[in-house]
């Protein structure tokens, strides 16, 4: 008997198999003769930053599968631009997608009119890239500023975007809801600021201090082909001056700014704004080659030149850089900031 109880109880110092493994955590009972001696420190290692693996794992494959679940459901977009009439907010839109996507291409032999009041005109188009596909929505605003008085006529957009939030939130809180919610939020809203070549109008100001608050606005110069380098420059500064003045926080938002190379990006970004841009939805032909551009009597101003204007930061802010951050700021801010003070008010008593 005792040398079976030997052998299915080893000794102490031995260490078995079947005990764990987190006893050899604890440190061990010091005697009371050893107390006295000199104590050795215990030094604590600082935890892995990361796991090595001794082998491949298929981890990235995850990039893979998000990628390809992508490309088979496609994503949503929506998009307002806001502005006076004959700025070239339509043939913007059309530049940034290169495809007719904007209500007054969508919409031949229409009469164009201005209307007495703010009008707001969704088009929703399905386009595909490389088997991408995004649903986008161009909102328009025909009739913004277009009248002697101006007055309140940014609250027809305030309702518009702030009716969209509501829906998304009908949709969110219901018992049984739907696997993909619809989304009709609007994600960024560019502004057109006429090309005056002195400072905002308060119409400008009042717009992008209500509406900033709400969504993500993105200022844009238009038709900066009138403009010299010079009083183009001047302006921009002046534009800048009068945001910060008044404390007007356009996107990028320098407050949610949170990982270093999206601030230094987004420093670049904000020492452009507003984006000085020039739209065209004409091909011509410069240098054996086909670009996008206005032709002039002194020559084609091509759209896609950085050196004629900045379109190509507007695109690549919109589409090629952000387009997923506009998205985020849209949901996990505007959106969350409204969630939170509906949910307040029905929460009130009486």
């Amino acid at each position: 008997r005792g040398v079976q109880a030997h052998r299915l109880c080893p000794p102490r110092g031995a260490g078995s198999s079947l005990e764990p493994e987190e006893r050899s955590m604890e440190p061990p009972a010091v005697p009371e003769e050893e107390e006295e001696e000199e104590a050795v420190p215990l030094s604590v290692a600082p935890g892995p930053v990361g796991c090595q693996l001794f082998g491949y794992v298929g981890i990235e494959a995850v990039l893979d599968q998000m990628k390809i679940k992508t490309m088979k459901t496609g994503f949503e977009f929506n998009i307002m631009v806001v502005g006076q009439s004959g700025l070239g907010k339509s043939t913007m839109v059309n530049t940034l997608f290169k495809s007719k996507v904007s209500r007054k291409s969508s919409q031949p032999g229409q009469e164009e009119r201005i209307p007495k009041t703010v009008q707001l005109q969704s088009i929703t188009h399905v386009i595909e890239e490389k088997g991408v596909k995004m649903k986008l929505t161009v909102t328009d605003t025909p009739g913004f500023g277009d009248q002697i008085n101006n007055e309140n006529c940014w609250d027809p957009i305030i309702k518009y975007i702030n009716e969209q939030y509501e829906r998304y939130l009908r949709e969110e809180i219901l018992i049984t809801r739907k696997r993909k919610i619809p989304d009709t939020r609007v994600h960024g809203c560019v502004y057109f600021v006429p090309p005056t070549g002195h400072w905002l109008r308060p119409l400008d100001l009042e717009f992008m201090r209500r509406l900033s608050k709400i969504v993500n606005v993105v200022p844009v110069i238009a038709k900066a082909d009138t403009l010299t380098l010079e009083e183009r420059a001047e302006f921009k500064q002046r534009i800048q001056e009068d945001l910060k003045t008044h404390a007007i926080s356009v996107y990028p938002q320098e407050d949610f700014d949170q990982d270093p190379e999206d601030r230094a990006l987004n420093d670049r970004i904000r020492e452009k704004i507003p984006f000085a841009v020039v739209g065209a939805d004409q091909e011509h032909q410069v240098n054996g080659k086909r670009v996008l551009g206005r032709k002039t009597k002194w020559g084609i101003i091509e759209v896609e030149n950085p050196a004629h204007c900045e379109f190509p930061l507007l695109r690549d802010l919109l589409i090629r850089s952000h387009l997923q951050d506009l998205k985020d700021i849209t949901h996990n801010v505007h959106y969350e900031s409204y969630r939170v003070r509906r949910l307040n008010e029905s929460n009130r008593p009486g």
